[in-house]
């Protein structure tokens, strides 16, 4: 669990096709290979990053808020880490999220 953010708040995330199979736009630590799903406080700070991650720029993509406690779930299930991340995508917590 985080130590910054409460299980139902809401957070923002990058959502790649959001109108057609939307999915989480998930990175990768280059030096540890660990996967993660870049977590944002404000809308503003993931619009911000959006430049600085690593994707497809021709698939559209836009930041959305979800609930905390469910994007955790997902992070589990699919083996992702969360990062919670500031406007200039630095790491503020990693989160290594658990099943309930």
């Amino acid at each position: 669990m985080s130590t910054q953010i409460k299980k139902h708040q809401w957070v923002y995330v990058v959502i790649q096709n959001p109108n057609s199979n939307p999915q989480y736009l998930g990175q990768q630590e280059e030096d540890t290979g660990i996967s993660f799903i870049p977590v944002f406080l404000e809308k503003e700070d993931a619009l911000m990053c959006l430049n600085l991650m690593t994707r497809d720029k021709k698939t559209p993509v836009e930041a959305q808020a979800v609930i905390y406690e469910e994007l955790a779930g997902h992070a589990v299930t699919a083996g992702f880490q969360l990062y919670l991340l500031n406007k200039a995508a630095e790491v503020i917590e990693k989160i290594a999220p658990s099943n309930p």
